[in-house]
């Protein structure tokens, strides 16, 4: 849901220009914060996985996996 969706109010038509404007950035920073937030996970998930290789590495890898997991997750919903 983009913030256009979110808020349903009338704009004056003279404060239009400025209004598409403010929506089209906040879509810009919210597709970008999502990119961001997935490629981050994927890299924790790829850490995680390669710390886990060895045993003492598990109790700090298996962690961070989950965390990007979740961290992907939240960036693709």
């Amino acid at each position: 849901m983009t913030t256009a969706e979110k808020h349903h109010h009338r704009v004056p038509w003279f404060l239009w220009p400025f209004w598409a404007l403010w929506v089209l950035l906040a879509t810009v920073v919210e597709m970008v914060g999502r990119f961001v937030a997935i490629t981050i996970g994927l890299v924790f998930i790829l850490v995680g996985v390669l710390v886990s290789l060895t045993v003492i590495g598990a109790i700090i890898g298996i962690p961070l996996a989950i965390i990007g997991l979740l961290l992907t997750i939240r960036g693709i919903f």
